[in-house]
């Protein structure tokens, strides 16, 4: 990912969201239209429900023709790392809840297996819970929602964080993109953009709409967000 903040936004489709009937062919379209995909691991403890395997990530892999992150949303993410990267995805995120007590040691396994490495925080986790290790972070993901669950509404106080990282990272000279992820769509995508977001995780707010066909769908996506933002796709 480019360091500069004024990079070209970036979608990332939410894998939870599919219609798991029509896997092949909506991947198909995702490749058309979208950047990375973002593949959201539940173990029903750190996050109450559980969502895609490693086998399933593997399964969609074999069509994918962009990028996969892999958001662990897990009380032992340290559990999985070798058999995402096996796999091929090409970054895994971490919640900074879970690692507190061997963060860099995690993050350099995972950048030995040739995985960037994203960091996630929770909506009442501070950044200054990363603070140390920001400097090896290529993903901060700000989650403008409670984790666990798609649907939810939008909580307005994490424009302020992500302000909060964007500043940071120009003092500093940090290289990492801020992701948001949670209910961001047309009534979002302004004042995420502006506070310095440049990455989305898509879900059922502004893209996975029912009824609506998906590649319609990702052309209603990049149109809205251009005219929330100014920013031409």
């Amino acid at each position: 990912m480019e360091s500069t903040i004024d990079i070209k936004p970036m979608f990332s489709p939410s894998l939870m969201c599919l219609d798991f009937l029509e896997i092949r062919n909506q991947i198909k379209v995702l490749n058309k239209h979208c950047d990375m995909l973002h593949a959201d691991i539940m173990d029903g403890h750190f996050a109450k429900n559980i969502t895609l395997s490693v086998d399933l990530i593997q399964a969609i892999q074999s069509v994918a023709e962009i990028p996969m992150e892999a958001h662990l949303m897990v009380t032992d993410p340290d559990d999985y790392l070798d058999a995402l990267a096996k796999i091929g995805v090409a970054a895994i995120s971490l919640h900074a809840e879970t690692i507190q007590t061997y963060s860099y040691r995690i993050i350099r396994r995972i950048k030995d297996l040739g995985c960037k490495v994203g960091i996630v925080l929770c909506p009442a986790t501070p950044l200054s819970l990363a603070d140390w290790y920001l400097d090896q972070i290529d993903i901060v993901t700000i989650m403008t929602v409670e984790v666990g669950y798609s649907g939810q509404k939008f909580i307005p106080r994490m424009t302020g964080k992500i302000a909060e990282a964007a500043q940071l990272r120009a003092e500093k000279g940090y290289h990492y993109v801020i992701q948001v992820d949670g209910a961001i769509g047309p009534q979002t995508y302004r004042s995420l953009y502006a506070a310095g977001a440049r990455a989305f995780v898509m879900g059922t707010s502004g893209l996975f709409r029912p009824g609506v066909d998906l590649n319609d769908s990702c052309l209603t996506m990049k149109k809205e967000f251009t005219e929330a933002t100014g920013v031409a796709l």
